[in-house]
């Protein structure tokens, strides 16, 4: 129970038996100022700044109605209410910056901030929580890093840029915290002893969480509602990802009479295509182009007979040589720009598209009705890639709200577009589609998330590994299911798939609750999974394991329901009592049963994994094997996987080994 105090001049907040918030005048742990914004966006990468002018020391303590405190300064109030398991902080105008230092014990440790690629732990770092394209290579200093931002558009990304932000902190000192503002936000936990919360608001509401860490989790996701089920069609071989118009047809044919096991064709060029310098891309008018896939409905009707679903792809602008754009416009759907009534058109590189206003209700309705509902779901669609979100710019009108407030929440309100539509047709939990970006609240909505546009290589900060970091770190906060791009997405500057990347997210993939392959932005470029013999024979082998493991996934999709817990768990997740497993980011619990340590790093044939509590067995050659650290053997085809002895699923995952 957390429990608010006056303390002389300044106040205690108590949560899980210690106090987290001590403010006194002598060590304020509160402050406001006054700020002056500045927000620069290129094609979805965006640099904040400030120029704060800092509020007086808030030296003073009065009690007010209701139970609140008031601080006051010689220039400043802030209003001070708990109500229940929710603080509520408001300062009086004209100041809106607000900053909490909360205090952390020696040895808590702290996760969350929505989906991070690079760090799961957030000691020692500051994350600027601002949704955005994540950036290429993501490390500055690097080739690929530099070389993305050199015509000045940062597009390089660093270690804390990413699609899917959120303002929640779980401490493994048993509480956590987590904002409802969508303004910009930073979690700073950089120095030892203090977590530090700064928001570009004077009015700050958190909701207070206490328990172990399932025990947050689990709290977490039912402040949002029930998780969706997966659709258990999905679960039941890969989603092949072909973007080559009619030709994809046959490929998909040829992987299918290797043997493969396929649950469903994703062509995300449905739409046409835009060939640009970044790579091929897709023509933004979400409806079928039949030039580019003749009669489409019938082989859609086909390929449902046999068992296998179509998916497709769409996003929340419209590119201005669309005739949706026109349609839109003449209904004034648009956000706009703030010298005139006509749309804001936003530069997506060598093309512009309008943004459409999901503030307001009509446009809403319209692109669930009439983009989604009869352009993708009655023509036959069961799924689709859910892109975008991120991009929405600062200085433009809506018809409704602040932008300020507006760009983190948007990912939520593309989501409740999406949802709205699949269940005006009675298709909840039947379509499976997925989205990058995210923000609070965005858990109500999508069932399955998926980790962004990696580079297809190793690299630390932007390769295979983050796959695995993004699915913790977003499990934390609500989201049960997550996946990614098998075999990576972004291929600039020289950088192609190797044969070893594919066949290891192979690996990765098919230990996902959905295992979906992508061609990339330059498939010409690389190698497809169907370019070389060893490549489709590893595909054919991966895509039956992971439909062989279909009663397993169901009974993980039932688990996160009852529970909220996520599918790809970290270890401590299921091990709170174990304090080696609270910065382990490479390796997951595949439910309660299955570990799963994915090979990561280029050319390597063995790996460090760690094995918490129990009776563990190696999945591929039944070795037992004791908890702790082991050094594995993990040549191509043999990642180290290891289940419980114990398990009610154990005959199914010895015969995976056969």
């Amino acid at each position: 129970m957390a429990l608010l105090e006056r303390q002389g001049e300044g106040i205690d907040l108590r949560l899980a038996g210690r106090s987290i918030l001590r403010h006194r005048p002598e060590s304020p742990a509160i402050s406001v100022a006054c700020g002056a914004p500045q927000v620069t966006m290129v094609r979805g990468n965006f640099r904040l700044a400030d120029q704060p002018v800092a509020a007086a020391p808030l030296s003073r303590a009065e009690v007010a109605e209701g139970g609140a405190v008031v601080l006051a300064g010689a220039d400043a109030r802030v209003r001070v209410t708990l109500d229940g398991q929710c603080l509520t902080l408001r300062a009086d105008p004209p100041h809106d910056r607000m900053t909490l230092d909360f205090d952390l014990a020696a040895d808590d440790v702290l996760w969350g901030g929505g989906e991070q690629m690079s760090h799961l732990v957030l000691n020692g770092r500051r994350f600027p929580l601002w949704t955005s394209e994540p950036g290429v290579g993501r490390e500055p200093g690097t080739p690929l890093t530099d070389m993305a931002s050199a015509d000045g558009s940062f597009a390089g990304g660093d270690y804390w840029t990413t699609n899917y932000p959120e303002p929640t902190v779980l401490c493994s000192g048993g509480w956590a915290i987590s904002l409802a503002n969508t303004e910009y936000a930073e979690v700073d936990a950089s120095e030892a002893g203090r977590l530090r919360v700064h928001v570009w608001s004077g009015a700050v509401a958190i909701d207070l969480f206490e328990g172990a860490p399932a025990d947050l989790t689990r709290q977490l996701g039912a402040r949002f509602g029930p998780r969706h089920a997966l659709p258990e069609w999905a679960t039941g071989g890969a989603i092949v990802g072909l973007k080559q118009g009619e030709a994809s047809f046959a490929r998909l044919e040829t992987l299918i009479d290797a043997g493969a096991a396929v649950a469903g064709l994703w062509c995300e060029d449905w739409v046409g295509i835009r060939e640009t310098s970044f790579g091929r891309r897709l023509f933004w008018d979400w409806q079928w182009n039949p030039a580019r896939y003749p009669d489409l409905p019938a082989r859609i009707a086909a390929l449902k007979a046999r068992g296998i679903r179509f998916l497709g792809y769409v996003n929340p602008y419209l590119a201005v040589d669309g005739p949706l754009f026109f349609e839109a416009a003449t209904q004034g759907f648009f956000a706009r720009r703030l010298d005139s009534n006509a749309p804001y058109l936003v530069d997506f590189g060598e093309f512009e598209a309008g943004v459409v206003d999901f503030t307001n209700p009509q446009a809403a309705a319209w692109f669930a009705e009439e983009v989604i509902g009869k352009r993708m779901l009655d023509f036959g669609l069961d799924g689709w890639m859910a892109d975008f979100g991120e991009y929405l710019p600062t200085d433009l009108r809506l018809h409704d709200g602040d932008p300020m407030q507006e760009h983190n929440r948007w990912p939520v309100r593309w989501a409740e577009v999406n949802a709205r539509a699949v269940a005006s047709r009675g298709k909840t939990g039947e379509v499976l589609w997925f989205m990058r970006a995210g923000h609070t609240g965005v858990q109500a909505h999508c069932p399955l998330l998926w980790a962004g546009d990696q580079s297809v290589d190793f690299s630390r900060h932007d390769g295979i590994g983050t796959v695995v970091t993004a699915a913790l770190s977003s499990g934390l906060v609500g989201n049960a299911f997550s996946h990614s791009d098998v075999g990576g997405y972004t291929s600039l500057f020289g950088n192609v798939r190797t044969e070893e990347l594919i066949l290891r997210w192979y690996e990765l993939g098919a230990f996902s609750p959905v295992m979906r392959t992508h061609e990339g932005n330059r498939p010409d470029d690389n190698l497809q999974i169907d370019s070389t013999p060893a490549l489709i024979a590893g595909f054919v082998r991966w895509s039956r394991l992971h439909a062989a493991l279909a009663p397993y996934v169901r009974h993980l999709v039932a688990e996160a329901q009852d529970t909220g817990l996520p599918a790809q768990a970290a270890l401590f997740l299921h091990h709170p009592e174990d304090r080696e497993t609270f910065t382990i980011q490479d390796q997951f619990l595949y439910g309660a049963d299955l570990l799963v340590a994915p090979v990561i790093g280029e050319g390597a044939t063995m790996r460090k994994v760690y094995l918490p509590a129990g009776e563990w067995r190696h999945l591929w050659s039944g070795a037992p094997h004791a908890p702790g650290w082991h050094e594995v053997a993990a040549p191509l085809g043999e990642p180290p996987v290891f289940y419980r002895e114990d398990s009610a699923f154990a005959p199914l995952f010895e015969s995976l080994a056969a």
